[in-house]
């Protein structure tokens, strides 16, 4: 893994020492409108983030690939993620601390991801999985030309019945 560059900000491999100001990132209650929780302390960030610096689970099934977003100011507002599976196909998703929603910062980090996954990892299918309330997910993933996904990507990826996926 390599650090990436985009137009506003870098993407930077994550490791357990990004933890502490993640933290800090990810406290953000406006970031779990729709799903999930905040982490519940710094340790468990860091022991969460050492098992991701193993980039996968020990198998050639899939790696993981996180990357902390840093804002050109040097602040960290959040990460990207991609599972990239063996048969080119990649899940990805991504998250920022709200005050930095709507900046372009998401849209710009993820388009590098993207190249990223399509260059140096043979990435030909990109798969988002988010709740289809999350109106602000869905906008920046048509935004990057995600589609609604076929029936049969539908039926592989999604976990629950209000979950959306998409593709590009």
């Amino acid at each position: 893994m390599r650090t990436l560059f985009a137009t506003c900000c870098s993407l930077e491999p994550l490791v357990a020492a990004h933890a502490g100001e993640m933290f800090l990132v990810l406290s953000d209650p406006a970031i779990y409108e729709f799903e999930n929780a905040p982490p519940p302390d710094e340790q468990w960030l860091r022991a969460r983030y050492e098992r991701l610096e193993q980039r996968g689970p020990g198998s050639a099934t899939e790696t993981w690939l996180n990357w902390v977003v840093r804002f050109r100011s040097g602040d960290l507002v959040g990460y990207v993620q991609a599972t990239v599976r063996q048969e080119g196909i990649s899940l990805v998703a991504c998250e920022l601390n709200s005050q930095y929603w709507r900046q372009g910062i998401a849209t710009a980090a993820l388009q590098a991801m993207l190249r990223e996954l399509a260059n140096h990892y043979a990435v030909r299918t990109f798969v988002a999985v988010l709740k289809a309330k999350n109106y602000r997910s869905a906008g920046l993933l048509r935004k990057l030309g995600f589609v609604p996904a076929s029936n049969d990507l539908l039926l592989k990826y999604r976990d629950a019945p209000d979950e959306l996926v998409m593709v590009k």
